[in-house]
């Protein structure tokens, strides 16, 4: 029922967001009321949301502040008022396609990340636009569908050319381009654009991200590299750059991540005590989480154990695997 009444919110915002203005000069209490405190409320969203293990904690803050920015676009008179309230709803919708993302809910997140590049079109944010059009690009990529994602990645780091050049949103579109090429076997190609994702950190690193909608500060950079090499059969390279980012102090999903990386590499070299020895931990991360991206992600892994299997310890494994939820 949550996800029915998200997404017949989702239509009747996006159609909101597609109309003109009135031209009336009278601004209503709802329109007041979210100019006043949302964008401090959606920051506090985000960091309950990066903070929480259990990522569904933060929906019912979520849902109740859905229909104050519908109700908000519907009262809303000027001009100036409407640009503002599309952005906030590009902020907030980027943050709802992230929770269905988690879920692995990939259409319902993908139709979020929709709404909030034309809501951030209309709001005149072409960085926010940008950051929808990746989140929409990381659909396709965790879908296996990495050629759909490079045009969504290429009109995002155009359109991130024109945003602010003291912000990482270009940065952070090379890193997930380069993660397109590596889903794609072109090693030059994801070299080139980890290189220029790496110079995020020439930018004064307290004001080129918002730790909402735009996190990257290139602390992702070493876990993102090593998943790349592995990715591109590189397992010299990728195991530095993955143990790099395990000694990082590293939020529960992306250690699960990267975990499962080091667990992958285990499988390349036939090391069944190295896959036992991450899987389980990644394992314990996803029961403290429900977490549906740490299930998918580990689902990975699966496709490695087949020439393991004799070994019990890899087909209990294999089973605690599948015995994961994929929805949250």
């Amino acid at each position: 029922m949550k996800r029915r009444e998200v997404l017949g919110l989702l239509a009747v915002t996006g159609a909101l967001v597609a109309l003109p203005d009135s031209g009336e000069a009278a601004r209503g209490r709802a329109v007041s009321t979210l100019l006043e405190t949302g964008d401090a409320l959606h920051r506090s969203l985000w960091q309950v949301y990066a903070l929480s293990d259990s990522k569904q904690v933060v929906f019912p803050a979520v849902r109740a502040q859905l229909d104050a920015m519908a109700k908000g676009l519907t009262e809303t008179r000027t001009a100036a008022d409407r640009s503002r309230l599309c952005r906030m709803t590009a902020d907030l919708y980027q943050l709802v396609g992230e929770m269905f993302f988690d879920a692995n809910r990939y259409t319902d997140a993908a139709q979020c990340y929709t709404l909030a590049a034309n809501a951030a079109h209309a709001g005149g944010d072409h960085d926010l636009w940008a950051c929808a059009m990746t989140r929409h690009a990381y659909v396709e990529l965790y879908a296996r569908r990495a050629h759909a994602a490079q045009p969504l990645l290429t009109a995002a780091f155009r359109i991130a050319r024109s945003g602010d050049d003291t912000l990482s949103t270009r940065h952070w579109v090379a890193a997930v381009q380069a993660q397109a090429y590596a889903a794609m076997g072109d090693l030059d190609a994801c070299s080139r654009a980890l290189d220029e994702a790496e110079k995020v950190h020439a930018l004064d690193g307290a004001h080129s991200h918002n730790g909402g909608w735009l996190r990257f500060d290139g602390s992702r950079l070493a876990e993102e590299r090593g998943a790349c090499y592995l990715q591109l059969g590189r397992p010299d390279l990728a195991e530095e750059a993955l143990t790099a980012a395990l000694a990082q102090p590293l939020s529960l999903r992306r250690r699960a991540a990267v975990l499962s990386d080091l667990a992958v590499l285990g499988a390349h070299r036939r090391d069944i005590d190295q896959v036992v020895h991450y899987a389980e931990q990644a394992l314990g991360l996803a029961d403290r989480s429900d977490s549906g991206f740490i299930g998918k992600k580990l689902d990975g892994l699966r496709g490695r154990l087949a020439p393991l299997m004799s070994d019990d310890r890899v087909s209990t494994l294999d089973h605690r695997i599948a015995a994961l939820p994929r929805t949250a």
